[in-house]
């Protein structure tokens, strides 16, 4: 299977506060934009520090009906999935079923990825991944 690691997402209450902590913590001053996702319910920014570190994505619910507002309230989840660009999602989403991993919901647009198709799933090992079916994407990031 043709994975392309992408992002860790992080689920926290608050952009802002969180982005402030992790470029005093990591090192990551590197931003993109804020993206707004009434659809899939959540705002979202991604974040990179230098000398190869991993890109954070920061989720903020949009609302109490949010996926990630259960977890926010139950303090759960909140190194909340590891994502990977997929060149074609329903063959990366069938290789996690072959191997015991259950979709969270239908595939579904997304405003951060131009509107490319992204698929949550649990693994076995009850961890989330996200599939994202844009694989030539590279977040845009401003000092």
């Amino acid at each position: 299977m043709d994975l392309q690691f992408d992002h860790l997402g992080l689920v926290t209450s608050d952009l802002v506060t969180a982005r402030a902590h992790l470029s005093i913590t990591l090192g990551i001053q590197a931003w993109s934009q804020v993206f707004d996702d009434p659809g899939i319910g959540v705002s979202v920014q991604f974040g990179i520090g230098n000398n190869g570190s991993p890109v954070f994505e920061l989720i903020a619910p949009l609302g109490e009906t949010s996926p990630v507002a259960q977890a926010l309230k139950q303090s759960r989840n909140i190194l909340n999935h590891i994502a990977y660009l997929v060149p074609n999602l329903e063959s990366a989403a069938d290789h996690l079923r072959t191997q015991g991993c259950f979709p969270t919901g239908d595939p579904m647009p997304a405003v951060a990825y131009g509107g490319q198709r992204v698929q949550f799933f649990l693994s076995p090992l009850r961890f989330m991944m996200e599939l994202i079916e844009a694989p030539a994407h590279q977040h845009r990031f401003f000092e």
